[in-house]
């Protein structure tokens, strides 16, 4: 679970996170648009506030509360005292982001935890005391929090949950098959031996694997190996032979097709764009 939480968090995000550590002064409000294509938290660090949505109950927040909006959600935060927030957005590349994050709900809210605290700690003594370091530190622990708030999240969903994301990473057959296809990419993938990866013969692990994650397991692994070369296309100067043979296809011309069919565009035009 753990390495597919991390691979999604590689892939998802273009760009770097920003993220910034705010005083308000009561009474305070404070409107945040909604915003396409990002993905943004809010964090009580000192006093308590109010999260207003339109057509939601308004959500109190005390300190140590952690709110995720995965799909960039407006909102609004007021409260009657002075109150200390950190705030942070990643901009999200919509052809890149995972299932995983499309199924979590609109919000998600997570009180004071011992990893959410520590990771929120060290992020709030970074951002109040700039650094040497501090422009690499700030990115990476804003991944480590967005790591423990999803780790957090899918923990506390029911164990019996008939599908989603929630219930295939829960799911020892097609965890053990997630597990494989993101650890070794490249591989010569067949639905029989993801199968035989998981313990389980071929037509229950298909009907399975579909039935939790919403794609048949060769969807899902041709869309992970796009999804993959699309990042190393835009971080490396690789050669397309390179890129191709990465992500499990010998021929170029065959690769650059798939992800064509992918992406709606041809790889080399990907990379300059």
């Amino acid at each position: 679970m753990v390495d597919v939480l991390s691979d999604v968090v590689a892939v998802m995000r273009t760009g770097k996170p920003v993220a910034a550590r705010v005083s308000w002064r009561a009474p305070w409000s404070q409107e945040f648009a909604p915003v396409p294509g990002a993905a943004g938290f809010q964090v009580v660090l000192h006093g308590g506030c109010q999260l207003l949505r339109q057509d939601a109950e308004p959500l109190v927040l005390n300190t140590g509360d952690v709110v995720f909006l995965p799909h960039g959600q407006g909102h609004t935060l007021a409260h009657q005292e002075d109150t200390v927030t950190l705030c942070g957005a990643y901009e999200v590349a919509p052809a890149r982001v995972h299932p995983l994050l499309l199924d979590l709900p609109e919000l998600v809210h997570l009180s004071a935890r011992d990893e959410l605290c520590s990771a929120v700690a060290l992020l709030d003594t970074e951002l109040r005391d700039r650094r040497f370091g501090s422009d690499a530190l700030v990115p990476a622990l804003l991944d480590a929090l967005l790591i423990y708030l999803l780790r957090a999240w899918f923990a506390e969903q029911p164990a019996h949950s008939a599908t989603g994301w929630a219930a295939a990473l829960n799911d020892p057959v097609v965890s053990a098959a997630l597990q494989a296809v993101h650890r070794e990419p490249a591989r010569p993938w067949t639905v029989a031996t993801l199968a035989a990866e998981s313990g389980l013969s071929r037509a229950p692990f298909a009907r399975r694997f579909a039935a939790l994650t919403g794609r048949p397991p060769m969807t899902y692994l041709t869309w992970w190996r796009m999804t993959v070369a699309a990042r190393v296309l835009r971080e490396s100067d690789a050669p397309l032979s390179a890129v191709a043979a990465e992500v499990g296809y010998r021929s170029e011309f065959a690769f650059a097709t798939a992800f064509k069919r992918e992406h709606g565009v041809a790889p080399g035009r990907y990379r300059r764009a």
